[in-house]
C-alpha cells in the first residue's frame, strides 16, 4: 500500500531526513520525502496510527495521510 503524508515544519534537508530516517525505522515501510512539496511518499503496510507518532515523535505535525 502507498499513501502520501503531507508534514508541515520541515525547514532543510536535516528535517526532511530527521522525518525520511523516523519513518523508515517502522518495520516494513518505505519512506522518501519530498522537502519542497512538504511531503513522504510511504510503501508498507503499517497503520496511519504508527505512521503519525513516527512523524510527531520527529517533531513535526502531520497535516494528511492520503
Amino acid at each position: 500500500m502507498t499513501r502520501t503524508m503531507t508534514i508541515e515544519g520541515m525547514m532543510c534537508t536535516h528535517c526532511s531526513g530527521r522525518v525520511e530516517k523516523a519513518l523508515n525505522a517502522i518495520p516494513g515501510v518505505t519512506a522518501t520525502v519530498d522537502l519542497a512539496a512538504k511531503t513522504a511518499t510511504v510503501t508498507g503496510e503499517a497503520d496511519n496510527a504508527a505512521l503519525r507518532k513516527a512523524v510527531e515523535d520527529a517533531g513535526y505535525t502531520v497535516v494528511s495521510i492520503g
